[in-house]
């Protein structure tokens, strides 16, 4: 690693090509604040930047300070995270918001060992804070930095293995600069996702392409190395559709369930033998796909865990964005049947 780095200025082309042909205009990269890259950070996370752009807008209109987000409920939260998915990211970030005004006096602090303190904040979000908002040394290691690195150093090993992590922050660590970081952070990022990308990469485009050790080994489709496909098991889930004139009955789900603490049609074990079928949807976990079937049920007994809801109050309620769909779709078969 030493006489590689030796002989060929990995930050200077890194910077170089970032100044030239990087990203600058990304919203939360127009005046800079701590709060604004802790959102899009979290954001960011398991979600492509042209998905997050307009969430992270529409969150900085509702929620524009830390302490706006501190003072919200995690009902308003969830709302204007839906349809983003995996949701523990906006109840970390409420989380991260609450600590941050009650213990740090609504300050986001330089360093590295505060920042791991607050709920939600990893070591790759910690670091990324450091190097967007105050511009000092933070390592940072995601999707796109483990494939730049496995191609350019020959880093061997499956991609979601431990030692092929550690093998990648042990670099990141060593090439990482110790001042004005922010460049050389989002080159990396920015060569990772538009240059070094999964397939067809864009090889004669690359900066780094002179010492790059799968260019020279012919080796860039095959690294990083992929683990195996596992197959993605499928579940049937039966939800009840119950509307009259004073609304849509919805349940809240609990803490441990898919959808947490979000809104959604009461889901039951079986239907009764009086069901009727409003219809179904399809959506794809990250672990399962869901088989959703919609059933007509006047025997369903509500619980307290169970409201009504008009169509005007669907707009402020934190609903799962294939369920907001259905729902939606529904009612308006509804309104033209009627």
């Amino acid at each position: 690693m030493s006489h590689k780095l030796s002989t060929f200025s990995f930050v200077e082309s890194v910077n170089a090509w970032q100044q030239q042909h990087g990203r600058h205009q990304l919203p939360w990269q127009l005046n800079v604040n701590p709060y604004k890259v802790l959102v899009s950070e979290i954001m960011l996370q398991q979600t492509q930047v042209a998905t997050v752009i307009p969430y992270f807008e529409r969150w900085m209109q509702n929620f524009p300070t830390v302490e706006a987000l501190a003072q919200a409920t995690e009902d308003q939260v969830l709302n204007c995270w839906q349809g983003l998915g995996y949701y523990s990211r906006a109840r970390n970030l409420r989380r991260a918001a609450l600590y941050i005004t009650a213990e740090l006096a609504g300050q986001i602090p330089a360093d590295i060992e505060e920042l791991r303190k607050i709920p939600g904040i990893g070591p790759y979000t910690a670091g990324a804070i450091l190097s967007f908002a105050f511009n000092q040394r933070g390592v940072i290691v995601d999707g796109n930095v483990k494939r730049l690195f496995a191609r350019y150093f020959g880093i061997r090993g499956a991609v979601n293995s431990t030692a092929f992590s550690k093998t990648v922050w042990a670099y990141a660590e060593a090439v990482t600069p110790t001042q004005d970081n922010r460049r050389f952070a989002q080159g990396l990022l920015d060569l990772g996702s538009t240059v070094c990308k999964p397939r067809l990469p864009l090889c004669d485009a690359c900066p780094l392409r002179p010492e790059c050790f799968a260019w020279a080994h012919n080796q860039v489709e095959s690294l990083p190395e992929r683990s195996p496909k596992k197959t993605i098991p499928k579940r049937t889930g039966h939800f009840v559709w119950d509307y009259n004139s004073e609304g849509l009955l919805l349940e809240q789900r609990n803490d441990t369930s898919v959808w947490p603490k979000l809104w959604a049609l009461p889901e039951i074990d079986t239907p009764t033998s009086t069901a009727k079928s409003k219809g179904e949807f399809h959506h794809q976990f990250s672990h399962y796909k869901l088989h959703a079937c919609i059933w007509h049920s006047k025997d369903h007994q509500s619980d307290n865990k169970q409201s009504r809801f008009t169509v005007n109050q669907l707009d402020t309620v934190g609903l799962p964005a294939p369920m907001r769909k259905f729902i939606e779709s529904a009612l308006d078969l509804n309104a033209e049947e009627s």
